[in-house]
């Protein structure tokens, strides 16, 4: 996720298990731990200059970077592998990869052997990191926020990414697809309107999408391609920034630029509020879309200027679930929410005033 510097961040982004997140600055680069939140280590403007795209993988020592911001060291059209674990003071020693391209780079994913590039109108696969070589090219309807998803399983190498029909999706088993070949991918008619976020589950079994609309948030079987559920956001057109699964799918959490972070219940939707309408009985067919889809059973607020990332946290105990979101202005929010939609604040913090005198 990418919005105008406040503070200086350029964007943001969770690793793969949400437990820890980099964040791209103009003055570098600055990787946290979520729980306990700190500081797990920084690139300063001297190593990497200004950042436009930080990417972590798991919990390792590579980091995939994309120059950007208004003193960048390095090209927004390539994507450079630092990798930590290499010796030396010289940044030029811990870049050990770099792919180059003719145009912007908007996205990065990595996987544990594969690196996805993903440019405005065409997605690169990679192998990764021991000698990458080029898998696959997909061609892609025009995607200005380098949409893109790419499942961590071990078990499925699914990717996700706008399809060429607006409001559609594709979805590519990097698996059972021959290096080198186009073959068909799968597509699903999720929206009407252009996609604006797009999420994949921890497995890879459930894939989630809102449209630039931003009321509803669809979820698809990525196997039978099935629509699995509808959740209503709002009614109010708005901007999603973030859509993310708990990790055992049970919950959903979305934040967009109203400043509402809404949190839905998937494994148990009794859980999730509906409309009054839908006590009332039958209702004409304009408003039975509206009287079927679920509405958040919780959702708590943060700064509604500030663009931010959401996720959840680890589990406490089995009745108290919690949700983390960080936003561009520094700020860090941590709410507990109960299946009865209880929602409170436990955590506030400012992590850009957090520090670690170690560099990465």
């Amino acid at each position: 996720m990418t919005q105008q510097p406040l503070r200086g961040v350029t964007s943001l982004r969770f690793n793969q298990d949400q437990s820890c997140f980099c964040c791209a600055m103009e003055t570098g680069v600055r990787i946290y731990n979520v729980e306990p939140l700190m500081e797990k280590g920084h690139l300063d403007h001297e190593q990497v200059g200004s950042m436009g795209l930080v990417e972590m993988l798991h919990r390792s020592n590579l980091l995939a970077l994309v120059g950007g911001g208004s003193s960048p060291k390095f090209s927004e059209i390539s994507v450079l592998i630092w990798d930590d674990a290499r010796e030396g003071k010289d940044s030029k020693e811990k870049l050990v990869l770099e792919f180059t391209f003719t145009k912007p780079v908007l996205s990065v994913r990595m996987r544990h052997d594969k690196i996805v590039i993903v440019l405005r109108n065409r997605i690169y696969v990679y192998s990764f990191p021991d000698n990458p070589r080029k898998l696959f090219e997909f061609d892609t309807r025009d995607n200005p926020k380098g949409l893109c998803d790419l499942c961590p399983s071990l078990e499925k190498q699914l990717l996700v990414f706008p399809g060429h029909k607006c409001g559609s999706l594709q979805l590519v088993d990097l698996s059972s697809t021959k290096p080198g070949t186009s073959s068909a991918p799968f597509t699903i008619n999720a929206h009407q309107s252009d996609i604006a976020c797009v999420s994949l589950n921890q497995p890879g079994t459930v894939v989630a999408s809102a449209s630039q609309k931003g009321t509803l948030i669809r979820l698809f079987d990525t196997q039978s391609k099935e629509k699995l559920v509808e959740l209503r956001r709002g009614t109010d057109p708005a901007t999603l920034y973030c859509i993310n699964f708990s990790h055992d799918s049970s919950f959903l959490c979305a934040s967009s630029d109203k400043g509402t972070v809404h949190i839905f219940a998937l494994k148990d939707p009794r859980l999730n509020r509906r409309s009054a309408l839908a006590r009332v009985g039958k209702v004409g067919p304009m408003i039975g879309q509206y009287v079927d889809s679920q509405w958040s059973l919780a959702s708590f607020t943060v700064p509604a200027e500030s663009a931010c990332i959401c996720a959840f946290g680890r589990n406490t105990s089995k009745n108290v679930n919690s949700v983390i979101a960080i936003c561009v202005d520094g700020t860090f929010h941590k709410y507990v929410f109960t299946p009865d939609g209880n929602c409170n604040r436990e955590a506030f913090d400012v992590y850009l005033d957090i520090c670690d005198d170690d560099d990465f």
